[in-house]
């Protein structure tokens, strides 16, 4: 008798949802373990990460991609188990970051992802993996947009939408880090969190019309979306760079040379490394509202879409 054949699949505990809709469609189930395929790692996740785009999916299916069963979430650190063929990168053991896939399906909230070695980087020596699995996909999406998008430089002014949301508090910090003055929206109650990012300049918006307040900025970040946008033009020099998060239907007509666009985080490995010497410097750390076990992926999302959190929220598994 062949064992192999006869042999039950391998499986782990994963959070699937079992059709879109509200946080009570995601639900703990038994899914078949992933196998790492050449040039491919197999990671033991220790923490996943959660992001606005993890709970639009949900809602909605989002981009589509997804396996046969849908498993959400593209942040994750964890220990590497297993190497694939061609792989010199890592070795089982060695702890990675990292934001596999996206917009494919990563399968974040799973005890196990699988998915290329260069998806991945060395976990900051400085960060838990709790800390770590919170800057995959929100400074990957800072980093592009500002540093690759539009460009900015030291003496630059910047103005940031959201400033204390997830993509927007580490988007301060690498502003901050690439020497610019940076000018932050959020409500007053997180200005002093704003100020010990290194805001120069927060605004209040619930009192404040920042498109009144602001002027001469070089580049905008709309991490809001709505009307955010348009509004942002005038407060950019001529020449200047506006970059949209919240998608490609808010982005507005450009006008006076001013580039505008929306830009979509993909995979980066050259982005990671970046990322990590950032926190190694000291210069960069990602707040983390709130931990939850993996069982409690619905409560979590229901905290995000609250739109009150702080930072991030990130999941242990």
């Amino acid at each position: 008798m062949n064992d192999t054949a006869t042999a039950a699949p391998v499986t782990m505990r994963a959070i699937t949802a079992t059709e879109w809709g509200g946080p009570e469609v995601l639900t703990e189930t038994r899914a078949a373990r992933p196998e790492p395929g050449p040039t491919e790692i197999l990671v033991r996740v220790h923490a996943a990460g959660i992001n606005p785009v993890d709970w639009k999916s949900r809602a909605t299916g989002g981009f589509g991609q997804w396996g046969e069963t849908p498993i959400l979430g593209y942040d994750v650190s964890g220990v590497v188990e297993a190497v694939g063929l061609g792989v010199t990168l890592y070795a089982p053991g060695d702890e990675v970051f990292g934001m596999p896939q996206f917009p494919r399906q990563a399968g974040g909230y799973a005890e196990y992802v699988a998915a290329p070695a260069r998806h991945f980087a060395r976990k900051p020596a400085a960060l838990t993996h709790v800390e770590a699995a919170a800057l995959p996909l929100a400074g990957l999406t800072a980093w592009q947009a500002l540093v690759e998008t539009a460009g900015l430089r030291g003496g630059q002014r910047v103005l940031v939408h959201a400033a204390a949301g997830g993509v927007g508090h580490l988007a301060v910090q690498i502003a901050k880090a690439r020497g610019a003055y940076v000018i932050g929206t959020a409500s007053a109650a997180k200005h002093d969190f704003l100020r010990s990012l290194g805001v120069d300049e927060p605004i209040d918006y619930t009192t404040t019309d920042f498109a009144e307040a602001v002027r001469d900025v070089d580049v905008v970040l709309d991490c809001y979306g709505g009307d955010y946008s348009t509004r942002s033009l005038p407060v950019l020099r001529d020449g200047g760079a506006l970059v949209t998060l919240p998608g490609p239907d808010t982005v507005p007509a450009p006008e006076r040379g001013i580039r505008t666009g929306f830009t979509l985080v993909e995979p980066d490995y050259a982005g990671l490394l970046g990322l990590a010497e950032l926190v190694a410097s000291g210069r960069l750390r990602p707040e983390v509202d709130t931990v939850l076990p993996l069982a409690e992926a619905a409560k979590a999302h229901e905290l995000g879409e609250s739109g009150r959190t702080r930072g991030k929220l990130v999941l242990t598994v």
